[in-house]
């Protein structure tokens, strides 16, 4: 390390077709590139409506990216209860990783869930990741099971 400060990055809401394709790009790279998903998988119709968000560095590097699913789009991950929102495809770039993008794309979606009126966020945690969303608040529920050969367990936490 040059003992310099990591550089600082924003998140926000991927408006623009620019903004959407560093989502895609990050998502491809950690899950389809790092983890092996078959990109047929990785990307789906719930893409076009979901609300994305992005971490982008100063520079214009994107760092991470995720996304929430609102309504029937989401009724699938959380047992049909249209007052709760899915979290997922949340992915931080390699380079990325110990910066904190992570806690701040979760609190992002968070806020975006809110400002729609939802009462609470859904997720499918790969298990590796438990500790992670522990600590920012969401709970276990149900059996673990297989998403795209990767185990995972879907947690919950209230807005």
């Amino acid at each position: 390390m040059s003992g310099r400060p990591a550089p600082s990055y924003v998140v926000r809401v991927a408006e623009d077709p620019a903004d959407r394709e560093a989502c895609f790009a990050v998502r491809k790279e950690v899950f389809v590139g790092e983890q092996g998903v078959p990109e047929d998988l990785e990307y789906d119709a719930h893409d076009p409506g979901a609300v994305h968000v992005l971490a982008v560095r100063e520079d214009g590097v994107p760092l991470g990216t995720g996304r929430l699913l609102l309504g029937e789009a989401a009724v699938a991950q959380t047992g049909a209860d249209l007052s709760v929102g899915s979290l997922g495809r949340l992915a931080v770039a390699a380079h990325a990783r110990g910066l904190g993008v992570g806690v701040a794309l979760v609190r992002a979606i968070e806020e975006a869930a809110r400002a729609r009126g939802l009462a609470a966020v859904d997720l499918h945690a790969q298990t590796h990741a438990l500790g992670f969303y522990e600590r920012l608040g969401y709970e276990a529920y149900g059996p673990e099971y297989l998403e795209a050969g990767i185990p995972h367990q879907a947690m919950r936490r209230s807005l």
